[in-house]
């Protein structure tokens, strides 16, 4: 079984990130500008865990997954705003993107598209979604009582609901008690997964697709279903996002996509915690380096991938992992 899911240091590190970034973001005054910041991390790090699940253990380079967090976003808010309770949008956001990813997931694997046009392919998706929904302007864009606004989004996202009950919508700091739960339940998920015999055979194949199948695996059917479980924790993500930024069709760019693998590579490539880590983090930094005069944060998040692939080629976590390890081994002097 790979290292990385034995290890203990996981849950560690994803309890003392959440942490942080509560302390960091949660004073004692409980702004809520500051709430929804930290509920948006949050949700960005679940969208970060599903990439860090499909690429890191899949093998699948996939720039899809913006895209499966904008239909995330997109389903929850049209699914709420039409049935007035978001009871029924909540599983809808989930299984819309999840879907999207099966059927789209089918034509790529079954039809032997190999990693380098895959990952074009899923990066084009992205753009045409991108694309479309920004060409949505005007009253006729409608799905029934809920207008898609083009360009200018769908301000009017309903919050969450207790279930069954429309009227008693959900605070802020519900929201982000709910999202930080999401959070912890997603990545139990995936451990349990890769745990499973389903998640060694994908390991396996990501390892060595060839001999994976001479033992008798189907590789386009594990692969498939890591990939549609990765759209369904985007859909997830976008749906928590929904819930504290207006749902617009920058949920569908290329700076989506980009950062999340950004927070991948920084955090540790062929971890879960790691990405989680990784996506709080830089965020955390770049939101902060937005404050400053005359300081794009687009060039700092640029700077820091530069530094981390040259410094901590692994990653920030795993970096840690043999740091602590080498110091355990010395013992005490």
């Amino acid at each position: 079984m790979n290292a990385a899911i034995k290890t203990t240091w996981g849950p560690i590190a994803l309890a003392a990130m959440t942490a942080l970034a509560v302390c960091w973001y949660l004073p004692s005054s409980m702004e809520l500008f500051a709430l929804i910041n930290a509920t948006v991390f949050v949700s960005m790090a679940i969208l970060a865990l599903s990439l860090a699940l499909v690429w890191g253990y899949g093998g699948i380079l996939c720039f899809g997954q913006a895209a499966f967090f904008g239909l995330g976003g997109y389903t929850y808010a049209v699914a709420a705003i039409n049935l007035g309770d978001t009871t029924g949008a909540v599983p809808l956001a989930i299984l819309v993107p999840a879907g999207f990813a099966l059927l789209l997931g089918y034509f790529l694997f079954y039809g032997r598209i190999s990693d380098v046009y895959l990952g074009v392919i899923t990066l084009t998706v992205t753009l045409i979604l991108f694309k479309l929904i920004n060409a949505t302007a005007g009253d006729r864009w409608t799905i029934g009582a809920a207008p898609l606004g083009g360009f200018n989004g769908m301000p009017m996202t309903p919050p969450l609901n207790l279930p069954g009950d429309p009227a008693r919508m959900l605070a802020p700091e519900e929201i982000f008690a709910v999202a930080v739960a999401c959070l912890a339940g997603a990545y139990v998920l995936c451990r349990l997964v890769l745990a499973s015999r389903f998640g060694r055979v994908v390991v396996a194949v990501k390892e060595n697709e060839l001999r994976a199948e001479l033992l008798g695996y189907d590789a386009r059917l594990h692969k498939l279903g890591i990939f549609t479980l990765g759209g369904l924790l985007a859909g997830l993500a976008g749906l928590l996002f929904a819930n504290c930024v207006f749902v617009s069709p920058t949920m569908f760019s290329l700076a989506y996509a980009a950062q999340a693998i950004i927070w991948v590579i920084v955090g540790g490539l062929g971890t879960l915690a790691g990405p989680i880590m990784g996506a709080i983090l830089l965020q955390m930094l770049t939101t902060w380096a937005g404050t400053l005069p005359g300081v794009n944060a687009n060039l700092v998040l640029g700077a820091i991938l530069v530094v981390a692939v040259l410094a901590l080629p692994r990653g920030l976590l795993p970096t840690a992992q043999a740091l602590l390890g080498r110091l355990r081994r010395k013992g005490p002097a």
